[in-house]
């Protein structure tokens, strides 16, 4: 039985951050220039990682859906459609400098910082009762606490200000806000702060020739509207009836003032969206069936315990609804996915702006009508750094001799992991790497594999668990007797003998990504 340590949080952000250079997944862009900020690059693994996220989205969403197909929309758009979305007039933060250090702040940000100071004061009395009590009972020690009852009152009040300005866009109480609480900027620790203002987070270029005002476009902050401009075009050409969705993954742009904490907020990012065309009053049920379909797809992958609903007290002009998936990062509870309710407030407004009707006709109620629709949106980006972040494990396990060895693992969902097998001759001689060579051969059909006859065969095995690979197959000298390996399992470390016809179809087994659902399924039930 194996020891299973997972690293303290405050120390595994900064691990995760450089096992991921150290092992290729990301890179800071343009590194030897200093880098850009908040701009990433996905190395050899990180790419791999990636690609595998979005194709498992695609299998649940669109393979999976008889009523939903794919979109691949233009990055650049009319410059009314952001007119029309609202983007040009409302896509702003609230901003904040410090006089003294000349930084600037998101001001939301600043309250939220303070915010999670609130919530760690109750999570660390949660956690110290929770050692002194065998029987212990979270939900009602935080009803009864003085301590929590106290500090939750606090979040509560200072929470509710928070919506309020922000749903009022009331700059001056902000700032009041920001004062109250006495807030310094996290540099120079003064208070010494300017007026809160909006900032406009679009990107703006110049298209065409002349650089002039009627040709700046924009790149996309979302990629949502380019579906609701292909809405029509979608729906007659694939002959679709409501309800049906359109998904779509892409990339999006946004200038960040606060882009930090690695990549779970960039400049430059992938979206995975889905929008979901409904008949006017039934988007209240297709809402909550999206929200719990979505839940189920993350809990295939993360324990429930890492995952929550948090419903927005403050709403989008265009929702009626909303609630993000939210992840526990090691930065704590954050959003990872976003199910809203968007109306018809789109279609309405792309309607009016463009001259063109984007309205539905129902067959069965004879009558045009403009649809109501139910989002999904999730981040590639942020999805990437969850999985890495619950994967990202040290543990405890036998070695060689006896005793026991420390060793890094990434216990990556093997559908997911960026190499699947790993192919390892247990010495680089005798006839050993041409015939793991053939057996990579006839996998690579099947899937990623990688060759590697460096190093012993114990610091390779260590190297591919530091990559997350769930599989290793060792090429030894009986192989060339009896035409069998040894395979051995990432997270269980056993390894089986097993012949080299039946490798293909082992794998091919464990790597079928409806697994995951029978998985979750299982627990369920």
């Amino acid at each position: 039985m194996y020891l299973c340590q997972t690293m303290k949080k405050e120390d595994l952000f900064k691990r995760l951050v450089s096992h991921c250079k150290e092992y290729g997944y990301i890179f800071q862009s343009s590194e030897i220039y200093d880098g850009l900020s908040a701009v990433y690059d996905y190395g050899p693994y990180g790419v791999e990682l990636k690609n595998n996220i979005k194709q498992y989205w695609w299998k649940a969403m669109v393979q999976m859906h008889e009523n939903i197909v794919g979109l691949d929309a233009a990055i650049f758009m009319h410059p009314t459609v952001w007119k029309a979305s609202g983007h040009v007039d409302a896509f702003s933060d609230p901003l904040i400098d410090n006089k003294d250090s000349k930084k600037r702040y998101r001001a939301d940000v600043l309250v939220e910082d303070y915010l999670a100071k609130i919530e760690k004061k109750i999570d660390k009395e949660v956690e110290k009762a929770r050692k002194r009590f065998d029987d212990f009972d979270e939900e009602m020690f935080k009803k009864t606490n003085g301590r929590v009852l106290q500090n939750q009152e606090k979040y509560d009040t200072i929470n509710k200000r928070l919506v309020e300005v922000m749903t009022n866009e009331d700059m001056e109480g902000f700032k009041t806000l920001i004062e109250d609480l006495k807030i310094a900027c996290p540099e120079s620790g003064s208070r010494n702060w300017t007026d809160v203002r909006q900032f406009n987070l679009m990107f703006s270029t110049q298209f065409g020739a002349l650089a002039t005002g009627e040709n700046t476009v924009y790149l996309r902050p979302e990629t949502a509207q380019g579906i609701f401009v292909n809405f029509l075009n979608v729906q007659k050409s694939t002959r679709q009836k409501l309800p049906f969705g359109i998904a779509q993954i892409g990339k999006a742009f946004r200038n960040e003032i606060v882009a930090r904490q690695f990549i779970f907020r960039m400049r430059e990012f992938e979206q995975m969206e889905m929008q979901f065309f409904v008949s006017p009053g039934e988007e209240m049920k297709w809402y909550h069936y999206w929200k719990e379909f979505r839940l189920k797809w993350h809990k295939t992958l993360f324990p429930a315990t890492k995952l929550r609903f948090h419903d927005h007290e403050k709403l989008a002009h265009y929702a009626n609804a909303a609630a993000d998936v939210e992840f526990q990062f090691p930065f704590g509870f954050k959003e990872l996915e976003g199910i809203h309710s968007r109306t018809d407030f789109d279609l309405k407004s792309h309607q009016e702006h463009s001259g063109r009707k984007l309205q539905y006709f129902d067959s069965e109620k004879k009558e045009h009508y403009v649809p109501y629709v139910v989002e999904t949106s999730i981040g590639v980006d942020r999805m990437f750094l969850a999985i890495l972040s619950h994967a990202l494990q040290e543990e405890e396990v036998p070695d060689a001799k006896g005793g026991t060895a420390t060793r890094v693992v990434m216990k990556i969902p093997a559908v997911l992991a960026p190499i699947k097998v790993a192919i390892l001759p247990l010495v680089g001689k005798s006839g050993l790497p041409e015939k793991a060579r053939e057996i990579f051969a006839d996998l690579k059909w099947i899937c990623e594999c990688q060759y590697d006859e460096k190093d012993s065969i114990g610091r390779r095995y260590r190297r591919q668990d530091a990559i997350g690979t769930p599989f290793c197959v060792t090429v030894d000298f009986e192989t060339l007797e009896d035409n069998a390996v040894t395979l051995r399992d990432r997270d269980t470390l056993e390894q089986v003998r097993l012949p080299i016809s039946e490798l293909a179809g082992k794998i091919s087994e464990k790597l079928n990504f409806s697994n995951l659902w029978k998985e979750e399924a299982a627990v369920e039930a």
